[in-house]
């Protein structure tokens, strides 16, 4: 298998494995003590492989998935300075006014402490904005992330699904106060899913070295080509919570795309996630890509993008395009 590859964060120094771990749908989904074990396996199957950033959220599974994570870790007994690790704040996990879908300062303050505390760290590496927050002025957001930097509770800030425009007035607001800015944006990024990260934040690269560490990379399962004849039993697709996703997964639109780039995949001899995943980190403006896995076997599958980069030529790349080409994104697909 080819050695993992490295990538500064944006303009930051910290370096991120291009491919990297997160934990959504992954972890809290049997009984603590087993689903502590599956992803101490995992995540260890994946720092093996070179894997160094380990990507977690307050909203994932309300906080339970940042208490598997800290588990394993400790179980894992895992040096602090060997890998990097993020969690985002947005959605909140108290049902009460400022705890909840909201960037203000008070939620912001007292968010980290419970992310902190659940994780069994005195710091996470990265910390997102896991959603823009159209009620609460930006400037007071910047202040509360710049402050928590500040405080030694995070080293990097950064958002997630925000736009440009958004990205650039925080920015902007960090700049002209001498703030910590933002660093780096967590966008859905695929081959089926392209118009923001290419066109949308085409400027932002080069004028604020924006870095990225993109969710979705196998548009929820899609590019595995597993869905191309209906939902599976056990895939994500039938899982509790999930249904909303069916519909989604079976378009047979965008199934007669995946069918085409399975053709491709299967020519060169590998398989459709690897491909799809080694495409993403192609983009030198991908900083990492987050992948799951709910085992080690997963785990190893996905690090198999690393051989297919050599195989994705110039003349492929034309013919992913051809199939897949950037197109403004339609509720419909």
């Amino acid at each position: 298998m080819a050695e993992m590859i490295y990538r500064r964060l944006g303009r930051s120094g910290l370096q991120v494995s291009v491919l990297s771990f997160g934990s959504w749908v992954t972890f809290a989904k049997q009984g603590q003590l087993e689903s502590v074990k599956l992803a101490a396996e995992s995540m260890d199957a994946a720092k093996q492989a070179g894997v160094n950033f380990f990507d977690n959220a307050e909203g994932y599974e309300a906080g339970r998935s940042e208490s598997v994570m800290g588990a394993a870790i400790k179980e894992l007994g895992w040096a602090r300075h060997e890998y990097v690790i993020s969690t985002k704040l947005y959605w909140g996990i108290h049902n009460v006014p400022n705890m909840k879908n909201t960037l203000n300062r008070k939620y912001l303050t007292q968010g980290i402490e419970g992310s902190l505390e659940r994780l069994g760290l005195d710091f996470v590496d990265l910390v997102f904005c896991h959603r823009p927050d159209k009620n609460t002025p930006i400037e007071e957001t910047v202040w509360a992330m710049s402050d928590m930097i500040t405080r030694g509770q995070a080293l990097y800030w950064g958002t997630s699904e925000w736009s440009a425009d958004e990205i650039r007035a925080a920015w902007a607001i960090a700049d002209k106060h001498h703030l910590h800015k933002p660093v780096m944006e967590q966008p859905q990024y695929n081959l089926l899913h392209r118009q923001r990260f290419e066109v949308e934040y085409a400027r932002l690269y080069e004028d604020i070295g924006l870095g990225t560490t993109i969710w979705s990379p196998l548009a929820s399962g899609l590019l595995t080509g597993k869905y191309l004849n209906g939902v599976p039993a056990g895939s994500r697709a039938s899982l509790p919570g999930y249904e909303w996703l069916k519909d989604i997964l079976t378009n047979p639109k965008t199934n007669t795309k995946v069918a085409e780039l399975k053709k491709i995949s299967d020519e060169l001899g590998v398989s459709l996630a690897a491909l799809s995943l080694a495409w993403c980190v192609k983009n030198e403006h991908v900083s990492t890509v987050i992948t799951g896995a709910s085992n080690v076997e997963q785990v190893h599958e996905n690090m198999k993008a690393l051989d297919v980069l050599p195989l994705l030529t110039d003349v492929v790349m034309a013919r992913l395009d051809a199939i897949a080409p950037i197109v403004p994104f339609d509720p419909e697909d």
